[in-house]
């Protein structure tokens, strides 16, 4: 019995900054996610207003740092924080402060993963053989293609975006730059939507977040995909090495 908790001790001590990491986002999920809710947003509208107009560099300071802990905790929610930040600082600035927010907290994910266990998978997978060590040369040949691809295709959970850079050993400077130009396009749509709530407020009616799959929105981002992988599809032509 003792041999079994000495094992237990060593393990949790090994990999203390991972369950840290898991952790704190359950609890940001628990204790977080009931605040972030687009009948909330509606509910204290007229609050929000009346603070942003009072305080409008506190009102700044506050969003964003909300805004990046929502993500850092990885709670579900980053659309309506999006819209939030149209409906309070317009399309312009407000889509800077969400891109802000967003790469902070993504920043914070990326940096909290190679801290618990990042930097030991890319170890093993530098000093790996095979298909996987083709893997590991092909993302590192094309990193910059790859973090612009999965921050624009949109089926890519962000959460997921984060975490894997940090397993490959992508520079933390890369990593925050092809984010917050990364989710430019779409962090733009939600923040015009936004930026129309208090009409729609108004009226009593929900935005029509659909809107993003109509064909003058999703074909521009589709066309920034493929002009992000067309270094990869060119080197797999001329038979380089790649993915």
């Amino acid at each position: 019995m003792q041999a079994f908790f000495t094992s237990v001790f060593r393990v949790l001590v090994q990999y203390r900054a991972a369950i840290l990491l898991l952790a704190f986002v359950a609890s940001g999920a628990y204790f977080l996610q009931g605040y972030l809710s687009f009948d909330s947003l509606r509910e204290h509208r007229a609050v929000l207003i009346e603070f942003r107009d009072a305080n409008y560099l506190a009102a700044v300071l506050v969003f964003i740092l909300v805004y990046t802990l929502f993500v850092a905790f990885s709670v579900p929610g980053g659309l309506i924080l999006s819209l939030t930040g149209g409906f309070l600082f317009a399309t312009f600035p407000g889509v800077l402060y969400n891109m802000l927010g967003a790469t902070l907290g993504a920043s914070a994910i990326f940096l909290a993963a190679r801290w618990g266990f990042g930097a030991k998978l890319a170890a093993t997978l530098e000093n790996s053989q095979g298909l996987v060590k083709k893997i590991k040369d092909g993302v590192d040949e094309n990193q910059w293609s790859m973090l612009f691809l999965i921050r624009l295709i949109p089926g890519v959970p962000f959460f997921l975006a984060n975490l894997v850079p940090s397993f490959l050993d992508v520079p933390l400077r890369r990593f925050v730059i092809s984010t917050f130009l990364g989710i430019f396009p779409g962090a733009l749509v939600f923040t015009s939507i936004g930026a129309g709530l208090g009409d729609i407020f108004e009226r009593g009616q929900t935005p029509d977040l659909a809107i993003v799959w109509e064909p003058q929105i999703i074909l521009p981002i589709l066309g920034l995909c493929l002009l992000s992988a067309l270094p990869i599809v060119l080197k797999v032509l001329r038979g380089k090495k790649g993915i």
